[in-house]
């Protein structure tokens, strides 16, 4: 399917562009000149993840026979130039990650999360970094060798080409090969142990190990430096195809199913975000060597006490000496809201002096624990050499709270720098809410700032604890990214990456590119654990793909993951059983979650999810095979989603009470009535109730009764959506002032959480992905959806809510869609200017009478329907009640 894309691309470049033979029928591959020639001449070319060949580039490695688990290995290379180049780019990746300096400056870290089969390579402007004379290329390279969140599997490696362009036209070109220098980094003991279950790296740097300077022109490398060891791996293949030993992750990657793939996503920003406030500070008596503690959490291994032992001078802050293997001292540090990004600090200490940086999401100064050691070992060791020392973690974590420990210093120590590194994507527009009411205002800013968490390379549940990437719950951000921010590059890297996790059975490995599923799969073949891929995830991934035609109409950025999800259907299709439902347990490898918050029993979830894979056979996986002219397999799909709504009706629907019940085949069993919002909000939103007999399911999820299970925050957004469909927006609304507003993450770090009331101190995360509040207020308080691919026609259907003055702006591949809203008697005066060359149609309840081109025939839902004019702005009064 791949060739689609090539085929765009020489269509877009035109018969001018030369590209020779890379862009073969059925494998094209760029080398690095003519990358950069198509993406100077082509720039929708950038977001195509095309594949790559860094030849005469060689994958280096420190010679060895094998590499232990977070190995560091330093790299060099002196550059000699006559004059400043005008301009200099380089292409540079790793297995796991690298970090790129030119001449002790950082200048890039990467790459981004990705299968190791289909390895991202990062280009880097090094134009401002370079100058006449010698220059140095640095890169700190760490092979994770152990599953993290960010990173399924892998082998060590590391490789960078470079091309340079002068004044008088020449160019110049640097390669990694044997020339570059090589060390290992004993600063980071290589064969450290794991953090936790998803996060490879308890980062631990012993800084009088780390040569200073090593990475800057004027460094003279020893005896520990050696020249790179050449890796028997294709310039056009990631390290994980190399013939490389020893590593416990994974044999060899399939050459003919593996290759490098241009970044298809802009460089992450990278911008210094100081502490508001020293919050604690305080006394440390260890019981035990600390070791015990951080190594295995051993009860009672010390003693805290807040007190007044700093001293604040010169804009810096002043500890009292720890000589006594007892000692300790620590200092805790407050932001104004939570980021993502790598913390720091500057200490000026004695030799030996030992920090113990621990960050966390929520912590109660006034009743919680002194100590913040309290979410999944969140911590990184720095040991200091003499004098002044600053330090960087190498990875990134999701914080508002940052703790130093301090023990070892034999004098006072001074702290200066606090602070954290924030990495943000580089949104293309600025998302643009004005709500008069302080509370919502401030909930819509905590979704946009949890989406700046949370979509940073990919679409995460959160940063502070698993960083992987979810369909489902995760994936439905991409709808934020989209209208608040007009960016679909993300969404369209997200399609391919998370796609690339198909087993070979067909389902999809739900947080993929990450450890997670590869682990449980292997858990599961002796009963080892209860969650395995989720095939929920699956088809939510449908419906991501779908939407993200429809919203974008880029429907290449859908076809790598095209004949996926058609693996995907035929995969569901064959699990069903003798009553031609798809079964929730039994499942062996995967597993049904939908949410298991808002069930009893396992069980309990049949009926939603066979009503959503019902759902996604009509209404996404059936439309995206029209789109690319299957007609055959849509009409096959949409048969299969008739014989599923039957199946789920003849086992769950009550004739008596017109609604679907999570647990009609055993209620004399159980004894009580069971209801879920999942089934009921689906029910609706897509005509599946028998006789369209909807009355039963909205009654229940206006008013939420006692024996419906209610999803947590991350899914609650399909019983609003349900609401907005039937003309409830005031409830949405509603819950959102009582129940959103008030979330403690909300007021105080400026993100949404995990759960309605998450924990401080605890493994709760505070900044999820809940993100709902932001994109329902476009898609259904504004009221504003795309009613064919690429928005060439919208619908516009506003619901107030009870809402005062309102402001947004929607972005759209046609242009902005500007919106307000302002409370007048009877209603809301609202004004909506949609692009020129968008046809939209507005609804409106019969009781408006605008000043519009009457539509016929009436909306099903008993809606008038209206012409809004193009290129101009629309004005009418939306009735209140």
């Amino acid at each position: 399917m791949y060739a689609i894309t090539a085929k765009c691309f020489l269509a877009l470049a035109g018969s001018a562009l030369m590209l020779g033979t890379a862009f073969a029928e059925g494998d094209p591959v760029l080398n690095v000149a003519e990358l950069m020639r198509l993406r100077a001449q082509v720039p929708a070319a950038a977001s195509q993840p095309t594949p790559m060949t860094m030849a005469p580039a060689q994958w280096i490695w420190i010679p060895s026979g094998r590499t232990l688990s977070n190995t560091f290995v330093l790299f060099r290379r002196d550059v000699v130039l006559d004059e400043a180049p005008t301009r200099a780019i380089a292409w540079v990746t790793a297995d796991s990650r690298y970090l790129l300096s030119i001449n002790g400056q950082r200048a890039q870290w990467g790459p981004a999360p990705c299968d190791p089969r289909q390895l991202d390579v990062d280009p880097c402007d090094l134009t401002a970094l370079l100058r006449p004379g010698k220059n140095t290329i640095g890169a700190e390279v760490l092979f994770y060798g152990l599953g993290d969140g960010t990173w399924p599997a892998g082998k060590p490696g590391f490789i960078f080409h470079a091309v340079l362009e002068f004044r008088d036209g020449r160019t110049e070109t640097i390669v990694s090969d044997v020339s570059w220098q090589v060390m290992l980094d004993r600063a980071h003991r290589p064969g450290q142990y794991k953090r936790w279950y998803l996060r490879a790296l308890q980062e631990e740097f012993d800084a009088r190990l780390r040569p200073e300077g090593w990475d800057t022109p004027e460094f003279t490398p020893d005896d520990a430096w050696m020249s790179a060891a050449i890796l028997e791996c294709a310039p056009d293949k990631p390290a994980a195809c190399s013939f490389y030993e020893s590593n416990d992750t994974m044999d060899r990657a399939n050459p003919e199913k593996s290759r490098l793939r241009a970044r298809q996503i802009p460089p992450v920003r990278e911008a210094s975000v100081a502490a508001k406030q020293l919050a604690q500070a305080g006394r440390v008596t260890w019981r035990r060597d600390p070791n015990d503690w951080f190594e295995m959490q051993i009860p009672d291994s010390f003693a805290i006490e807040q007190s007044d032992i700093v001293k604040v001078n010169d804009g810096g802050w002043e500890l009292p000496p720890t000589p006594e293997e007892s000692d300790g001292v620590f200092a805790t540090f407050e932001f104004s809201e939570q980021v993502v990004g790598w913390p720091r600090f500057t200490i000026d200490a004695p030799e030996g002096t030992t920090v113990e940086l621990m960050v966390q999401e929520g912590h109660d100064t006034e009743n919680g624990p002194l100590w913040l050691d309290t979410h999944m070992f969140s911590w990184a060791r720095f040991i200091c050499r003499e004098g002044v020392n600053e330090f960087q973690t190498f990875d990134y974590e999701s914080a508002r709270w940052l703790q130093l420990h301090i023990h070892n210093a034999k004098r006072p120590v001074r702290i200066r720098d606090v602070g954290i590194v924030r990495r943000m994507y580089p949104w293309p527009e600025q998302p643009h809410i004005v709500c008069d009411e302080p509370a919502l205002q401030r909930l819509f800013d905590a979704s946009i700032n949890t989406l700046y968490n949370s979509a940073i390379e990919t679409f995460v549940d959160g940063m502070g604890r698993e960083r992987q990437q979810y369909s489902g719950d995760g994936g439905v951000q991409i709808l934020l990214a989209r209208y608040g921010m007009g960016d679909n590059l993300l969404a369209r890297r997200y399609m391919r990456t998370y796609s690339e996790g198909q087993s070979p059975d067909g389902y999809f490995m739900d947080c993929w590119p990450a450890f997670d599923r590869l682990a449980r799969v292997s858990q599961k073949q002796i009963d080892g654990a209860y969650w395995g891929p989720l095939l929920d995830h699956g088809v939510s991934f449908n419906f991501d793909c779908w939407w993200h035609y429809l919203h974008s109409g880029d429907l290449d950025g859908i076809s790598e993951a095209y004949p996926r999800l058609l693996r995907f259907g035929h995969y569901l299709e064959g699990l069903r059983d003798a009553s031609g439902l798809l079964p929730v347990e039994g499942l062996t490898i995967p597993t049904v979650w939908i949410d298991h918050h808002a069930y009893e029993q396992t069980r309990h979830n049949q009926c939603a999810f066979n009503l959503f894979a019902s759902a996604m056979f009509r209404h996404a996986l059936a439309p995206m095979c029209r789109a690319m002219n299957e007609a055959d397999e849509a009409a096959h799909f949409e048969q299969l989603s008739d014989s599923l709504l039957q199946a789920t009706v003849a086992r769950y629907w009550n004739k008596e009470t017109g609604r679907f019940e999570a647990n009609l085949p055993w209620q004399t069993e159980e004894q009580k009535v069971r209801l879920c919002d999942r089934s009921l909000a689906t029910s609706i939103l897509f005509d599946q109730c028998p006789g369209n007999n909807t009355a039963a399911a909205l009654k229940a999820l206006v008013e939420c009764p006692a024996e419906m299970g209610v999803s947590y925050p991350a899914n609650a957004y399909w019983r609003y959506w349900a609401l907005a469909k039937s003309g409830r927006a005031d409830v949405i609304v509603t819950d959102w002032r009582e129940r959103w507003a008030t979330m403690p993450p909300v007021i105080l770090n400026n993100t949404l959480g995990e759960w309605w009331t998450p924990k401080p101190d605890s493994s709760n995360l505070w900044s999820h992905c809940p993100v709902s509040p932001a994109y329902l207020l476009y898609m259904d308080i504004a009221g504003i959806r795309p009613a064919s691919p690429g928005f060439e026609k919208c619908v516009v259907r506003p619901q107030l809510g009870g809402l005062g003055k309102l402001e947004l702006t929607v972005y759209t591949p046609r242009g902005p869609i500007p919106f307000s809203a302002v409370p007048e008697s009877g209603g809301h005066r609202v004004t909506v200017t949609l692009p020129k060359d968008c046809e939209g149609e507005l609804l409106l309840p019969p009781s408006a009478k605008p000043d519009l081109e009457a539509l016929t025939p009436d909306h099903p839902l008993g809606l008038k329907r209206y012409r809004l004019v193009s290129g101009a702005a629309n004005t009418f009064l939306v009735p209140g009640g």
